[in-house]
């Protein structure tokens, strides 16, 4: 009962370090829905041509990825807390460079600059909420926390694009984009000015110092020496089943995220009815992740996962048959964002940030972010052909073919995780050999 009600004590303690990480993801998917939403205001405002149109497309996705792949790499070498507070004024002067942009050049600018402090933001905000936490359960429920901030992101993005779509010129993307470096500039100074989150810090640093030497990884770390040093085995065991996961999820998540609304166009929709589902869709996605947040510290976070899964099977299994109908492609991605949050993102954050060693984890997630973001800015390249009604039921088998890998990835991840432990259970029982 002590125990309990520590637990509850800590999660409104720590709360408002998960809700100002999570401002990072709201940002995070904020400009890619925020882009793709209002990329024909964009085309429209500044002329640009269809090349110019997908530039701004593939190069947000390949600034993101590198952004994931080297942002914790910096974060390591210049110090996690420093980056963490500071990492959003990028963003935000990024997002303001949008918002004054004339020209296709100036509006390119503003969105490398956006997406490297985006796809760095992420694995390093998810690095200090775990190790800031006191224990396992409590840092899962606060990264999973984050995850219903990137789903609010999404849902904004849509509300904001759909008022604003009958705007002159490019004034509409403007205002999203403004409204982005509104909530950039509010997560910088809540990040770097919080008295209680200098407090969380310090006393995650003091623990740390506690534990006995043989625990701790001293001097400078080498990720590569720390994946094939003595926990060679277990570390390279989660870190590909993570990396086969994600992956495997994020080439779903990432194709419904861009290519949805294109999809109901060609499907017979109209612009106006596309956007509408898409606010509908993802208000059920962003309800389940809220869901999956209360038990990703629990014992149901695994049997979420399964039911997760089948669930996504079924929706790939029911589009693939029903071919270019709109309504059964609306119903099938309506059932698919029942699956996706409770087998998907929050998940991966979860097991990645219990898994390994705090003075690898930033490093090892964004490198597992930013691969997966350029699988995912290549497969964006064709993805358009692949969801014509001519074409679709042949992807979307395809689509329950990976549904079925990511299953398999994450089920020997949890099987793994069962028999080794968490990064926290391990140094616990190297504490007491």
């Amino acid at each position: 009962m002590n125990t309990s009600m520590k637990q509850g004590n800590d999660m409104g303690e720590y709360m408002p370090l998960a809700f100002a990480a999570g401002i990072g993801a709201m940002l995070g998917s904020g400009i890619i829905v925020g882009l793709s939403s209002t990329i024909t205001v964009w085309q429209k405002g500044l002329g640009l041509d269809t090349a110019q149109v997908g530039l701004l497309s593939g190069i947000l996705t390949f600034a993101i990825a590198f952004g994931s792949l080297f942002g914790g790499r910096l974060a390591d070498r210049i110090g996690r807390v420093v980056f963490f507070n500071w990492i959003n004024l990028f963003y935000a002067i990024g997002a303001a460079i949008c918002i004054v942009a004339g020209s296709f050049t100036t509006l390119l600018v503003g969105l490398i600059i956006a997406g490297l402090a985006s796809g760095a933001d992420l694995p390093v905000s998810m690095t200090i909420v775990s190790h800031d936490a006191p224990d396992d359960a409590t840092a899962a429920r606060l990264v999973s926390t984050t995850q219903v901030f990137w789903q609010v992101g999404v849902f904004i993005s849509f509300i904001c694009a759909f008022l604003v779509s009958t705007m002159s010129g490019a004034t509409g993307g403007r205002i999203v984009f403004a409204i982005l470096a509104v909530f950039a500039v509010v997560a910088w100074v809540w990040r770097l000015l919080s008295p209680t989150f200098r407090r969380l810090h310090k006393e995650a640093d003091a623990r740390d110092l506690a534990l006995p030497a043989t625990s701790r990884i001293e001097g400078k770390v080498s990720v590569t020496k720390v994946l094939f040093g003595t926990e060679r085995k277990v570390l390279l065991t989660y870190f590909f089943a993570i990396v086969v996961f994600y992956v495997g999820w994020n080439l779903l998540a990432n194709t419904w995220g861009q290519f949805q609304t294109y999809m109901f166009s060609k499907a017979g929709a109209t612009q106006s009815l596309a956007t509408g589902l898409g606010i509908v869709l993802n208000l059920v996605t962003l309800i389940l992740n809220i869901l999956f947040a209360s038990i990703a510290g629990g014992k149901y976070r695994n049997k979420a996962f399964a039911a997760g899964i089948a669930i996504s099977l079924v929706a790939m299994i029911a589009m693939a048959m029903g071919g270019a109908n709109l309504w059964v492609i609306v119903g099938a991605t309506a059932f698919m964002n029942l699956g996706s949050p409770l087998a998907g993102e929050a998940l991966y954050k979860v097991w990645t940030q219990e898994s390994f060693p705090i003075e690898v984890r930033a490093s090892v997630q964004g490198f597992i972010n930013g691969f997966s973001r350029l699988c995912c800015g290549l497969f964006a390249l064709v993805t358009p052909a692949l969801v014509l009604p001519s074409t679709i039921q042949t992807t979307m088998w395809c689509f329950a073919g990976i549904v079925v890998v990511e299953g398999i990835a994450g089920t020997l991840m949890i099987r793994a995780q069962k028999r080794y432990g968490t990064d926290e259970q391990r140094q616990l029982a190297k504490a007491h050999a």
